[in-house]
């Protein structure tokens, strides 16, 4: 793995040494203090090159476009909300995407079935162990913002996402959250309501290709920004979980990629 991941910078191939475990506080600490941490320059720029030769000829031919009006909850209905509250209000998301099977054989493929990988996260996690999806379409994706996309305001579903900028766009496309908006205790739909209308200033990630992210977005809102210009932004998301075998819904295969199988 070393001509993909800086194994010199981040070494995920020695589990249990004295530098295994530093990277693994180091990450446990941006984690506890800011939500999310970066490994800048983790994929070595030869694997990424590889990678984006692989991934731009299928963007164009063979790509899914993902499209949907949405709330910031993804849900029709919230427990407690009036239907016309503005923290309903509805936003655009719009990606272009590639999924599991379009990818194999590739440094990012070699990535998420390394043991090592998901050895490492499930330390950071405090977790016994971490298994990446048993599906032919889930558990490793690539999606593409184009000029005029967005991914927009939303809260995550699962407790951290893992993803791998693999270009950064010319214009937008900016990484940006609200550290904490709600908690378990206190929806807080006001202050959702004052992000959608743009009275909060969110925090704004500057993200380098190569550079692999961990967040925890459940109760942190989140969104990138629309991309402009001729650069698009493309990143890699690599999902892990506690129990093996995961797989997604028929329904949900259709939704985020067009297609079963």
């Amino acid at each position: 793995m070393k001509d993909i991941i800086d194994l010199d910078r981040y070494p995920l191939d020695t589990p249990g040494s004295d530098r295994w475990n530093a990277l693994v506080h180091e990450a446990q600490d941006g984690l506890r203090r800011d939500g999310l941490f970066n490994f800048v320059g983790f994929m070595r720029p030869a694997a990424l090159d590889q990678t984006l030769a692989h991934v731009h000829p299928l963007m164009t031919t063979a790509s899914f476009h993902h499209s949907r009006s949405h709330n910031i909850y993804f849900k029709d209905e919230v427990e407690g909300v009036a239907p016309d509250d503005p923290a309903l209000a509805k936003v655009e998301t719009a990606n272009h995407t590639l999924c599991h099977d379009q990818m194999q054989d590739t440094p990012l493929d070699r990535i998420y079935k390394w043991p090592a990988f998901a050895t490492f996260l499930a330390a950071v996690m405090d977790k016994p162990e971490l298994h990446i999806m048993d599906d032919p379409l889930a558990g490793l994706n690539v999606l593409e913002y184009r000029a005029g996309e967005a991914l927009n305001w939303h809260f995550d579903r699962s407790i951290f996402t893992t993803t791998l900028l693999l270009q950064e766009p010319s214009e937008g496309g900016v990484f940006e959250y609200a550290q904490n908006l709600r908690s378990d205790d206190d929806p807080n739909h006001a202050g959702i309501a004052q992000l959608l209308r743009g009275e909060l200033s969110p925090t704004q990630l500057a993200q380098s290709a190569g550079t692999l992210n961990v967040f925890l977005g459940v109760n942190t809102a989140h969104r990138v920004s629309t991309v402009a210009g001729d650069t698009s932004r493309i990143v890699a998301v690599l999902s892990h979980y506690d129990t093996p075998g995961r797989r997604f819904s028929d329904s949900e295969r259709m939704g985020f990629f067009g297609r079963v199988a």
